[in-house]
């Protein structure tokens, strides 16, 4: 059976690679989605003390360390058993959005609008970031500032861009201060018209892109994200909810306590990522999807005006749940604009500056879990200690793992829509690989470099003939 292999996908955090299966008459039969590399944290930890694991965890990724950082201390919170100061957990959720708004600017910015601005039959030595600053330097400009400021909130608050040492287990490690509030605030403003600038663009370009948007992971699917009794956006606090394609919940009041009971995972032949899936349902019943997408399906509303606006807009797009995964585009806008909004209302707050930021306490459980909202999705730690409080076992959820069968469904349905007889072209093959960057998996701490990436693809017939190749 012929073959196409995209090697790598290009403009994704991390390594991988596309497999297309033909049949003899050019049809595409199945596609697969592979991640070709190893990290596995999961076992370097195992004998370290549980109070090095926020520091430790925050190496896994050098785009969202602090998302990790995160989620790793609310689990060591739940082995020391205390509840963390008010003014510490207002703080943590402030890095928490700083992280979500570098991370979208990164994403929209740079990885996926040199499809938008450039096209997806762009030569791909021009379909890149540095091609977007050549024809659109505004909007190159933009994107570069906007990830700036979320980077240097970052910095303010936890001393370094990248792996903060700042959050510890029982809160954050010191308090902050009335100049560093006052550098943050006076950035918020043009964060903010950026974003309004974008949002107001993206909406316009909307219909340049309805046959992408049919076929770009547009399938019925349960949804899983943080929720509330409010059902606003909920990023840090909460517990897990399962919803289906349309809106009605299938499991709510999800803790980390019994997060098993629903999710399981499932090892693949061909890729090191695992897939998740809704335990109840099986693996091939049970297919979520998690990030923006999935957060605004869930809420009803973000709890911010300008972000609610927006939210209304989104809401137009379809009369049940957004399905099609091109909106993860437009949600990450959307929650880009939420996180300044809650950003600067937190930073208001008067008990922001308040001294007590940490809470001490030995192990008192040998288990912990922490989950928050990571940029890419629902982000899960869980860590088992010794009575030595050294880590015995850990096991990490990431939102890529989360999406992988729904990325898998969707490299399929692309594949069918856009690549047709025994003939290839840049723009065909590009698409495929952009329904992938509409979920901007985090495979690896890396990113690709600019312009001219290895690529050779070759179609090959049943008899081993090499119909057609495509080099760069």
């Amino acid at each position: 059976m012929p073959t196409i292999t995209i090697d790598p996908v290009t403009r994704i955090e991390g390594h991988a690679k596309i497999t297309l299966q033909l049949d003899e008459q050019g049809e595409v039969q199945d596609a697969r989605f592979h991640v070709t590399q190893v990290r596995g944290f999961e076992k370097l930890c195992e004998g370290r003390p549980f109070t090095e694991m926020p520091a430790l965890m925050a190496r896994i990724c050098g785009i969202c360390p602090t998302s990790h950082l995160l989620a790793s201390s609310k689990a060591c919170d739940d082995i020391m058993a205390v509840r963390i100061p008010e003014t510490a957990e207002k703080l943590r959720r402030i890095m928490n959005l700083a992280q979500i708004i570098q991370s979208h600017a990164l994403s929209f910015f740079y990885l996926s609008s040199p499809d938008f601005l450039l096209g997806m039959d762009a030569d791909p030595e021009e379909r890149n970031i540095m091609g977007l600053v050549r024809k659109h330097p505004q909007m190159a400009r933009d994107g570069i500032q906007l990830r700036q400021f979320g980077q240097r909130v970052l910095e303010t608050l936890g001393g370094k861009r990248i792996h903060p040492g700042w959050i510890v287990p029982g809160g954050v490690s010191h308090p902050l201060q009335a100049e560093q509030r006052d550098q943050i605030l006076a950035m918020i403003p043009e964060a903010t018209r950026i974003t309004r600038n974008a949002l107001s663009w993206f909406k316009g370009q909307i219909e340049n892109f309805r046959t992408e948007i049919r076929s770009f992971a547009n399938f019925p699917s349960m949804f899983l994200a943080m929720a509330n009794d409010a059902n606003q956006f909920s990023a840090y606090t909460g517990w897990l909810r399962f919803i289906n394609s349309n809106l009605e919940i299938v499991a709510d009041h999800i803790t980390g306590a019994d997060y098993l009971n629903y999710i399981g995972e499932s090892c693949n032949e061909d890729s090191y990522l695992k897939s998740t899936y809704f335990k109840p349902l099986g693996l091939k019943q049970g297919v979520y999807r998690v990030g923006p997408l999935a957060r605004l399906n869930m809420c009803r509303t973000a709890g911010t005006p300008m972000a609610d606006e927006e939210l209304a807009e989104f809401r137009e797009l379809e009369r049940r749940s957004v399905w099609s995964s091109f909106y993860y585009h437009y949600a990450r806008l959307i929650e880009i604009l939420f996180s300044i909004e809650r950003m600067n209302t937190l930073l208001n707050d008067p008990e922001i500056l308040g001294k007590n930021v940490r809470a001490h306490a030995s192990p008192n459980k040998y288990e912990g879990v922490g989950i928050l909202e990571a940029p890419r999705g629902t982000l899960i730690h869980h860590y088992h200690i010794d009575e030595n409080g050294l880590i015995k076992s850990a096991n990490m959820v990431i939102a890529s793992g989360h999406n992988n069968e729904a990325m898998n469904h969707g490299v399929l349905q692309v594949a069918r829509q856009f690549v047709k007889g025994k003939t290839l072209h840049q723009g065909m093959l590009n698409r495929v690989e952009a329904v992938i960057r509409c979920f901007d998996p985090c495979l690896s701490c890396s990113t690709h470099a600019a312009g001219m990436m290895p690529l050779d693809i070759q179609l090959i017939a049943p008899d081993g003939e090499v119909i057609d190749r495509l080099v760069r």
